[in-house]
């Protein structure tokens, strides 16, 4: 039996979308226990830790559309770069496997550096495809397809937020290491800080889930 390559990759690029939108749901859900002073310090942080076990999953899918979206989109003329699929997914595996090492050692100094690589990792290459998939759509780019083009740019857009958002997660490790060195109920500062970034994230996640929503739309339909 023969299988068409190009369906396999269509594939898993249906996987990928459903880990990266069931996985910010799942972290969205696990928050509000996150924060929840109700809550003895540590129940809040086995949330927190249920939160980077989903949201590991999410981040390997975000990552994942990209190269396998580069290979399909070769495959259907889409953009004439068929030349670098290859050290495109080299990249993106080198990046995942970045991603996954931060994860392994989150509640560790090294694990914050190796997630401040991952994000600055994003400073280059968001407004890349940013450019890339803007110039294509306005102007004489190198994305033939203006589905695909649209895709690229919102997808851009969407590692914005999921800097945003890993921000927040950076930031609530350090918060929470913090509580536990001081105690629980001796620093209302650090917990208001949690509650207001929590009001923050959430906002962003609706527009996340748009986004997302809205990428999936295009490559499906592919209305222009």
């Amino acid at each position: 039996m023969y299988v068409e390559p190009h369906f396999v990759f269509k594939w898993l690029h249906i996987v990928a979308f459903v880990y990266w939108l069931g996985g910010e749901w799942g972290v969205f859900q696990t928050s509000f226990n996150v924060l929840d002073t109700r809550l003895t310090l540590q129940e809040r942080r086995r949330h927190m830790e249920t939160a980077y076990r989903i949201d590991i999953l999410a981040r390997s899918g975000i990552l994942l559309l990209f190269p396998i979206g580069f290979e399909m989109g070769a495959t259907l003329g889409a953009h004439p770069y068929a030349d670098l699929v290859g050290p495109v997914w080299l990249f993106y595996g080198c990046w995942l496997a970045l991603t996954w090492s931060a994860f392994l050692r989150r509640e560790t100094n090294l694990g914050l550096l190796l997630t401040r690589i991952d994000e600055r990792i994003r400073y280059a290459v968001i407004p890349l495809l940013f450019g890339l998939s803007l110039w294509s759509l306005v102007g004489d780019g190198p994305f033939t397809a203006g589905w695909f083009a649209a895709k690229v740019l919102i997808y851009s857009l969407l590692l914005v937020i999921g800097l945003a958002l890993r921000f927040v997660m950076r930031h609530w490790t350090t918060i929470f290491r913090e509580l536990d060195r001081r105690g629980p109920g001796s620093a209302p500062e650090l917990e208001l800080r949690l509650s207001r970034e929590g009001v923050l994230s959430r906002g962003l996640a609706y527009l996340y889930w748009i986004g997302i929503l809205s990428v999936a739309f295009i490559g499906t339909v592919k209305p222009f």
